[in-house]
């Protein structure tokens, strides 16, 4: 089987063999299935929840953080920054807050569905089934609030992805940074991102598990950092490891599981 024939096959699968035997990120050869994805867990929160880019209710420090490990696009020593996660779920909504170290802040996109993962951007996916290899949510945002929001299909028509754009869904994000945005004369610190993202989202298409304590989706949070003022060169780091970054980060296949616990 040819190589360009194994990338696009039913199973979804990107196998990069030369990149896996000499990456620091070695992964398994195959598809995960459903019982092998690590494994984040994600807390219930009862409290009422403020969107202000802060973590001030005690429900965040009860609920997992885990860093962003997996780097990609590393040529200097400012690209590869630490980045914090969490998520939390609850009647309605989930919560989501990233906490990012940086020494130089961008945002230069604007306009919605544009390219805001070309600045210091954070970026969540969600598969509403975790079976599935098919689809996925996604939630790109960059400092200035600029979302690119939409459906993914993965090999939707001969191999080739497909980017439903016109998904525009209502949820709150604030962000809170400390520095100077676009302007790389002084050393900054970082900024903070925070999401409350209404379960309505997610009712366009096919199955979605119920959330409720014990049950799981599939998800990958990303950042895509920014440092330099010209151009478009940018790092990433992401949750879990993925295969190929000349790609895409949209490899279903790779994304690990969000367990919704009490």
């Amino acid at each position: 089987m040819s190589h360009s024939k194994y990338m696009f096959r039913n199973t979804k699968i990107l196998i990069a063999l030369c990149f896996l035997s000499t990456s620091v990120f070695a992964q398994q050869e195959k598809k995960l299935s459903l019982g092998e994805q690590p494994v984040f867990k994600v807390s219930k929160v009862s409290e009422p929840m403020v969107i202000d880019g802060k973590m001030d209710e005690a429900s965040w420090s009860k609920t997992e953080a885990r860093t962003l490990d997996y780097f990609y696009r590393v040529d200097k020593p400012t690209d590869q920054q630490k980045s914090t996660f969490r998520m939390l779920w609850g009647k309605e909504k989930f919560y989501v807050f990233f906490e990012m170290e940086d020494q130089y802040i961008t945002a230069r996109e604007t306009k919605r569905d544009g390219q805001p993962y070309l600045d210091d951007c954070a970026e969540i996916f969600f598969i509403t089934a975790p079976d599935s290899l098919d689809t996925h949510f996604g939630y790109e945002l960059n400092l200035n609030k600029a979302v690119n929001d939409f459906i993914f299909f993965n090999d939707y028509v001969k191999g080739k992805d497909v980017v439903y754009k016109t998904f525009n869904p209502d949820f709150e994000v604030e962000i809170t940074y400390d520095g100077t945005i676009n302007d790389n004369s002084d050393i900054d610190k970082g900024w903070t991102m925070e999401m409350a993202i209404p379960y309505s989202n997610f009712g366009e298409l096919g199955e979605v598990v119920a959330i409720e304590a014990g049950n799981k989706w599939a998800f990958l949070a990303i950042r895509q950092d920014r440092n330099d003022a010209d151009g478009n060169r940018r790092s990433t780091s992401t949750i879990f490891p993925i295969y190929d970054i000349s790609k895409n980060v949209h490899q279903a296949n790779r994304f690990g599981l969000m367990e919704f616990v009490e």
